[in-house]
């Protein structure tokens, strides 16, 4: 069984669509969805579609590493999948199927990504150029060289492993994503699979633009595999 953890705040305009793609899936699945504490509707909207709802009523802000991992605490899944909330599954049960064989034909597999986009409604041509780059960083990450690497928007993880590790670092605010996947290349094989595809809206780059978000994604993926800390000390909503 795969358990799908989604982490959410303040997401009503987008979420019921990432919910729609991944209930869409036929076989052994659980959704779950992390609740970073949202004052709209996500949490009616969630409960749309699963039980397993976890709620956060802390005063201070979680990180995502935080609210991902009060998912996987509840997880009862052989794989978890974390997506974004505004992350499109097409075609679920081809997507989940082919990522359950590669799982299944190579027991030192321990994670696995996919080619992200953003939706072809909203996708500009320096969205393509930006995110085929992003692509192939992760292609030659996982790979070739074999150090990982991984964005938030979709990772699928064996949870056994996961579990090992500890999740993820609590106490990183930004790429703490880019830090799992290289903790899971130490322990056994990553993988890019360039023949599967999620759609991001891509709000955040249309928000602040190119520029300033490749800063913002760089400048934390050295700080966190130099320092185990990211240079952010929070990471903004976009919405």
């Amino acid at each position: 069984m795969i358990s799908i953890v989604i982490p959410t705040r303040n997401e009503e305009l987008i979420l019921e669509n990432a919910l729609k793609a991944v209930a869409g899936y036929s076989g052994d699945r659980e959704i779950i969805v992390s609740d970073n504490g949202s004052s709209d509707r996500t949490v009616e909207i969630a409960k749309r579609y699963t039980d397993n709802v976890v709620l956060y009523h802390g005063d201070r802000k979680r990180t995502i590493a935080g609210v991902r991992n009060a998912g996987a605490k509840i997880a009862t899944g052989e794989f978890l999948v974390f997506l974004d909330a505004d992350i499109t599954v097409k075609n679920a049960d081809v997507f989940f199927e082919r990522l359950l064989m590669l799982f299944h034909q190579d027991d030192k597999l321990v994670g696995v990504t996919v080619f992200i986009r953003f939706l072809p409604e909203v996708e500009t041509f320096w969205d393509r150029v930006n995110m085929n780059c992003m692509n192939a960083a992760h292609l030659f990450y996982n790979n070739i060289v074999h150090w990982g690497g991984a964005s938030g928007q979709f990772q699928m993880i064996r949870r056994d492993v996961f579990e090992r590790l500890g999740g993820f670092n609590e106490k990183i605010v930004a790429a703490e994503d880019e830090e799992m996947f290289r903790r899971l290349a130490k322990t056994g094989k990553t993988y890019t699979d360039r023949t599967l595809t999620v759609y991001e809206t891509g709000r955040r780059a249309h928000k602040i633009g190119w520029p300033r978000l490749l800063w913002q994604w760089n400048i934390n993926a050295i700080s966190t595999a130099l320092f185990k800390k990211s240079v952010h000390d929070d990471w903004k909503e976009i919405r």
